[in-house]
């Protein structure tokens, strides 16, 4: 039985009704002792319902009277926050022009009636509850103490967990020795994984995936997402998705995707992993295998895993390998790694009750891993002798049964956290959940308040963590999404399937429209929900859900025919709609919401104007909107925003006036300077919770040079990501004119020092003095009193991007480094840099390209043993490469293209060259000779798969593409979602 959850709901509405806004606007009202009633209804209420709660599992009058209580709750959460926004309306007036206000008395905000409606609400629902706090007297509930559990907090997990694998070693030789052994055999072949949820068989599948020898034997590796939708034409889509690297766009049509996929795989030796595979239709897989043996060379392996003996009789042609369950030492030792994660010594009496509770989790890693985390914040005997003794650790072998030790954890989460994870049943089975949003989300329905020193984000951050911690979330990543003009990364999980069963069954809230269809959630009860696939019209569910007042709709599929007004959208918390024509007229009916999503609508050119009346809006995410031009003037009046998402916004004009007062910004993703009065740098200055990542566009707007100084950049410590655009076009970002002589210099502050990614794109027209010149005069980095330059500038510097800057000649030093991508330096404008320092041990990819003078290398290029890319393009000045390249172990790709000074390669390095995926020396005469069939370094280049062949090729020119940095191996593909693409948040 599903979770009633009832006490944070009384709470959060008892903490409304006691709330400062709601206070000033029922006293002016005269409604006063309406709202403080209500309030001591709802603690009277709330200190009876731990009792209901156990009442209700034996007595269903109970269970009815707490069902009715939630509805009257969410009703008179409704009704306080109308007297909130009342006061942020009333706030953000006094700011406005006579003619708005004025206006505003004719509309759907007129005050008038406003407040009439508002006071007959409150009193309808006092009535309500008090009508059932007669009927709880009748219960005989009586107040029960609640124990909080012992959360302490925890940094950020790694997003690599590989070494925390127990027990599996053996399996992966097994499964790789298998893999190997196909390498002559013409035809493809399929080889089944299979075990009972929560054995370890996705992990598995990562293990032999990322091991070297298989990424060596495999040309193209694709990872693959199934579940339990096994559509032929949207698999094949995926895969050809994950062979280009870019999205497929052909129509659905099973002729033309074919042909495609030959293609685009031609006779190269893939692996490719189908994970979580469901379907039983054989001749679904019969249709699919004669398309995959269609390509591939010989070799070429599929890896099924699936929990079903009956799939993998089905698409097997191989020996199945089944995991079987952990032994008592592995199982012990996984456990142990979890329950003892403090570093402390391991009490005698501890361990024996440990082995206990292991012995009956009956070697499930997922199980050992869950509970062993919850036995991490007890320390005493008489705890761990509870949790070993509970009754719900019976049978625990078969699947349904692993959701009892799995709800044990769940309840010894704080209700807080049970609240925020329960409402990821509302997120499809395999879905990648982004952090950010998903807390944004939490936030917007008040399952989360701040607690001591932290603010809202840092306590959703917080329990994010200990989710993860105790492995409710898993395979956090740290995702790249590009588009046609930029990328953002982004912390994203998922859920093992067992746990999105259990998240399922402890709400009745949540569902996606997959559940409503298959009538595996009941509408009524339904309050969040997200639009997966599209709804039945002809379903009885249909017509249930335009009543249903829900408070979540995400990602909402409707008919280009149907408007968003069929539904009930006056509880709306949190709205996420790809399309502006189902909202645009409907904003004044959805005036609670604290979350608006309406990223990737093509058709939206103007945000409307009454946007601006949303004042209790938290977070409006507007990413990948290509066609948008411009925000709305009133923007400023809008004081809760605390998150403005305008990453991919590339034909936007300018920003609205007077940014600088919404002081709760945490998040600005993109700001473009402006002369206009109010639209300029200085905005920034009083914006100190700035954090993540900052794109400043078209600088060159800036005429007086003490303005950036008043920014304050150098005191928004939480800035991870900054870009520093001079024109307004990143295509565009090339100098246009010669700077004067007597142009102002631009005093540009240090940056924070938790910088992390710095990108420069030059224009020509400002000079930048201090710690960084303007790109098209950048001559030096920042010197110290002496005139020498200082030897650290960037300590946690960790990507750094230059481009389009002709008079740099250096290139700052930072020991964290670990991506220099020197690009768009063109060899007419870069003829100043002529040298590059000694390079950080941490480099992974180094790209040097036009630039025209630069006569050497770094002398430590060869030691850097974690380098995987090295790219020299249109570098005419370089004659040879530095000796002791035999180093670079890690390398997968080397281009030495356009420069036609580099003849030969050091002996250490044409040593490496067999182990190479890519090498590319088209423009390079000499070198390309001798790399010819019959030429000098034939017989070192032979086997390498992408000889002079540049077959993958960036991301989409629209829409936007993961790539996860995961460790999956070089060269290799992961899917992001079910299908390949993880949908663009």
């Amino acid at each position: 039985m599903a979770e009633s959850l009832l006490l944070p709901v009384i709470q959060g509405v008892a903490g409304k009704a006691a709330d400062v806004l709601v206070q000033s606007v029922t006293r002016m009202w005269g409604i006063e002792d309406s709202r403080r009633k209500l309030e001591r209804q709802l603690l009277a209420v709330q200190c009876m319902l731990a009792d209901a709660e156990v009442k209700g599992e034996t007595n269903p009058a109970v269970r009815r009277w707490m069902k009715d209580l939630r509805a009257v709750a969410y009703q008179a959460d409704d009704v306080l926050d109308d007297f909130q926004y009342e006061a942020l309306r009333r706030r953000a007036q006094a700011g406005l022009s006579m003619t708005w206000k004025v206006l505003s008395c004719f509309t759907h905000q007129n005050p008038l009636l406003f407040r009439l409606t508002a006071s007959r609400n409150l009193s309808d629902v006092l009535k309500k509850i008090s009508e059932l706090v007669l009927e709880m007297n009748n219960f005989g509930l009586v107040v029960r103490e609640a124990t909080a559990p012992l959360i302490h907090p925890q940094t950020h997990s790694s997003l690599d967990d590989l070494t925390e694998i127990v027990g599996r070693n053996d399996d992966k030789e097994m499964v790789v020795k298998v893999l190997l052994e196909q390498r002559f055999k013409q035809k493809v072949e399929v080889l089944p994984i299979v075990g009972m949820g929560g054995l370890g068989k996705t992990t598995l599948a990562k293990m032999v995936y990322n091991d070297f020898r298989v990424q060596q034997h495999f040309e193209l590796l694709m990872w693959l997402c199934v579940s339990d939708d096994f559509n032929v034409n949207a698999l094949v889509r995926s895969i050809i998705e994950l062979a280009t690297r870019k999205e497929c766009s052909l129509p659905d049509r099973i002729e033309i995707l074919h042909s495609c996929l030959h293609e685009m795989i031609g006779r190269k030796r893939y692996l490719l992993v189908l994970d979580d595979v469901w379907n039983e239709a054989e001749q679904k897989w019969r249709d699919l295998r004669s398309l995959l043996c269609s390509a591939g060379a010989s070799g070429s392996v599929v890896i099924v895993t699936t929990r079903s003996q009956q799939v993998a009789s089905i698409m097997g042609t191989l020996p199945s390998h089944t995991l079987s369950y952990l032994d008592q030492d592995d199982s012990w030792e996984l456990f142990r790694k979890k329950a003892f994660c403090k570093d402390e010594d391991e009490q005698p009496e501890l361990v024996v009750i440990g082995k206990r509770i292991v012995k009956r989790c009956k070697g499930l890693p997922l199980a050992l891993k869950a509970i062993g985390g919850l036995m991490c914040y007890k320390q005493q005997v008489q705890e761990w002798e509870v949790i070993a003794g509970c009754n719900s650790w019976d049978d625990v072998g078969a699947s349904n049964d692993i959701l009892s030790i799995l709800k044990l954890s769940y309840l010894h989460l704080s209700l807080e956290m049970r609240r925020c994870f329960a409402f990821c049943a509302v997120y499809p089975q395999d879905y990648r959940m982004e952090r950010d949003m998903l807390i944004q989300l939490w936030i917007a329905n008040n399952f989360i308040h701040e607690e001591g020193v932290l603010d809202l984000e840092e306590r959703g951050q917080f329990i994010f963590n200990e989710l993860l911690r105790r492995s409710f979330f898993q395979e956090v990543k740290l995702d790249t999404f590009f588009g046609r003009r930029s990328t953002y990364t982004s912390i994203t999980c998922s859920m093992h399937d067992l746990m999105h069963d259990l998240a399922k069954s402890v709400t009745n809230e949540c569902a996606d429209t997959h559940d409503l269809n298959k009538q595996n959630a009941l509408i009524r009860d339904v309050r969040h929900m997200m639009s997966s696939v599209k709804l039945q019209e002809n379903s009885e569910s249909f017509e249930d859900v335009l009543a249903v007042p829900l408070r979540t709709l995400l990602s909402p599929y409707w008919s280009q025919d149907r408007n968003i007004n069929s539904l009930n959208v006056m509880s709306l918390r949190a709205l996420q709609c790809a399309s502006l024509h189902v909202f645009h007229k409907e904003l004044g009916c959805t005036r609670h919401l604290r979350y608006l999503d309406l990223s990737n609508s093509s058709e939206l050119v103007t945000l409307p104007n009454s946007v601006c009346t949303l004042y209790s809006l938290h977070t409006l995410r507007l990413n990948g909107c290509e066609n948008l031009e411009h925000l709305p003037e009133g923007m400023r009046f809008m004081s809760k925003l605390r998150h403005i998402y305008l990453v991919g916004c590339c034909n936007l004009k300018r920003m609205p006036p007077g940014i600088g007062l919404l002081k709760s910004l945490r998040t600005l993703t993109t700001y473009i300077m402006s002369t206009k009065d109010g639209c300029g740098i200085e905005e920034l200055k009083d914006l100190q919770l700035l954090g993540g990542r900052l794109e400043l566009w078209n600088l060159k707007a800036i005429k007086n040079g003490s303005c950036m100084n008043e920014a304050n950049l150098h005191l928004k410590e939480n800035l991870k990501e900054l870009l520093l655009h001079w024109g307004h076009d990143r295509s565009k970002c090339r100098p246009q004119h010669e700077v004067r002589g007597n142009e102002e210099i631009l005093e540009f502050p240090l940056p924070p020092k938790r910088l992390e990614s710095l990108q420069v794109c030059g224009s020509g027209q400002i000079e930048i003095s201090s710690w960084l010149k303007e790109p098209s005069n950048l001559e030096k980095w920042m010197e110290d009193k002496t005139g020498e330059p200082l030897p650290v500038i960037f300590p946690e510097l960790k990507e750094l991007q230059i481009h389009s800057c002709p008079k740099l000649v250096d290139v700052p030093k930072a020991p964290c480094l670990q991506e220099l991508d020197i690009k768009g330096l063109h060899i007419e404008f870069c003829d100043s840099l002529c040298n590059i320092p000694k390079l950080p041990t941490s480099l992974e990819r180094l790209t040097v390209q036009h630039c025209g003078c630069l006569v050497s290398l770094p002398s430590n290029l060869g030691s850097l043993a974690r380098m995987t890319e090295l790219k020299l393009l249109g570098c005419e000045g370089l004659n040879m490469l530095p000796d002791g390249m035999d180093r670079l172990i890690a390398l997968q790709e080397l281009w030495i293209r356009q420069c036609p000074g580099i003849e030969t390669l050091p002996g250490g390095l044409l040593q490496l060259l067999p182990t190479l995926r890519k090498l590319m020396t088209l423009g390079s005469p000499e070198l390309e000779l001798r790399c010819r069939r019959g030429g000098e370094y034939w017989a070192f280049v032979a086997n390498i798969p992408y000889l002079n062949r540049d077959v993958l090729q960036d991301g989409p020119t629209k829409g936007f593409l993961v790539v996860s940095t995961l460790a999956m191996g070089h060269g290799c593909a992961c899917a992001g979602s079910s299908r390949g693409l993880p949908p663009y948040c």
